[in-house]
């Protein structure tokens, strides 16, 4: 690995999901700013972007506790960014990555004294916010589905770690993650599908959603390692915006007319239904699973305040991440034919 100046945080960094969503954007940065590395990883995930980037590999995953052990073992900084997200499945199997593997990674860091424990969790505990509603920190959580439950469970054990024994936990919950890596959620519904050609909106777009921009999260991240106060929660998402606002941003970059189709709420609620009805015989994920329901259907208004106070948090303007988003899905050569032209069209903007 290339010579960096000193980071602020000195020791080794232990990263969960480090090839995740978060992970490819978050492994880089690090590496890239001198920290010393390490990441747990399964053998069977894509970890070559991590070999060449000079991170230490510990092979395993959070449900095998001598794995997270050995893995913790002579780090000073745990980043816990693995998790399952899905909108579809059992609570079982969201209780054994979200919770028994959190509670791994507690256990280790108690054991082998790290000096900080960043734990990811999501705005999604909220569940489904009341009309009107500002969400805080001190917003209360009323999850609705086996993820929002499992988290819910992950973030209350982490923080009763530090309560109880003194663990410098430091909870983050972002907002809908978007940006560069990401195929699933909001890159999905909102680039993706775009992309194809399937352009749906409900209730004419006019519900609020809570996006965060992967790269400032990663920032920071980078920022709790050496400020923030344990034992607290931070939430870190950008400006809240409508369906029809991020669709127009998005419809203007990519050079396309603002249209989308309307459907029905009635409509859209009756296929999630059948198609989640359906899963539990094919075994395969809808692609609008009822557990979609809150995030379309509820007003997610959410204040960063105490992330911006206390961790420096500076959103990036909702349309200069669609930007660099839609640059990279053309990099990938992602869409119908003529998108690479994309990236030297955005360029010149």
């Amino acid at each position: 690995m290339p010579n960096h100046p000193s980071p602020p945080f000195q020791g080794r960094i232990l990263i969960t999901g480090a090839t995740g969503f978060l992970g490819h954007n978050l492994s880089p940065y690090l590496a890239r700013r001198g920290y010393r590395l390490r990441a747990l990883v399964r053998p069977t995930s894509d970890y070559a972007f991590l070999e060449k980037l000079g991170i230490e590999l510990a092979w395993g995953d959070v449900r095998d506790w001598k794995a997270v052990q050995a893995a913790v073992e002579g780090c000073q900084a745990v980043i816990h960014a693995a998790g399952l997200f899905r909108f579809w499945g059992p609570y079982r199997a969201f209780f054994a990555i979200n919770v028994q593997g959190t509670a791994h990674m507690l256990e280790a860091a108690y054991q082998a004294g790290v000096r900080r424990f960043i734990h990811i969790s999501t705005i999604a505990v909220v569940g489904c916010p009341q009309p009107g509603t500002v969400i805080t920190e001190e917003t209360p959580c009323h999850p609705q589905d086996a993820y929002q439950h499992s988290k819910l469970d992950a973030e209350e054990l982490a923080l009763l770690y530090h309560q109880d024994v003194g663990l410098p936990v430091i909870v983050l919950r972002p907002g809908a993650f978007y940006g560069p890596w990401g195929h699933y959620a909001f890159n999905r519904l909102f680039f993706e599908d775009p992309l194809k050609g399937l352009a749906v909106r409900i209730h004419h777009g006019r519900h609020l959603t809570f996006p965060v921009f992967v790269p400032d999260l990663v920032r920071v991240i980078e920022t709790t390692l050496t400020q923030g106060r344990p034992g607290e929660v931070y939430n870190v998402a950008g400006k809240s915006l409508t369906h029809r606002e991020i669709n127009g941003i998005i419809s203007r970059l990519m050079g396309r007319r603002d249209w989308y189709v309307n459907v029905p709420a009635g409509l859209m609620l009756t296929l999630a239904r059948a198609w989640t009805w359906l899963s539990q015989y094919t075994g395969r994920e809808p692609y609008y699973p009822l557990n979609l329901a809150p995030y379309v259907f509820c007003d997610w208004n959410v204040s960063s305040e105490k992330a911006k106070r206390e961790l420096g948090f500076r959103p990036t303007p909702f349309e200069e991440g669609a930007r660099q988003t839609l640059a990279w899905y053309a990099e990938q050569g992602y869409g119908p034919r003529g998108l690479g032209r994309i990236v030297d069209w955005l360029s010149r903007l």
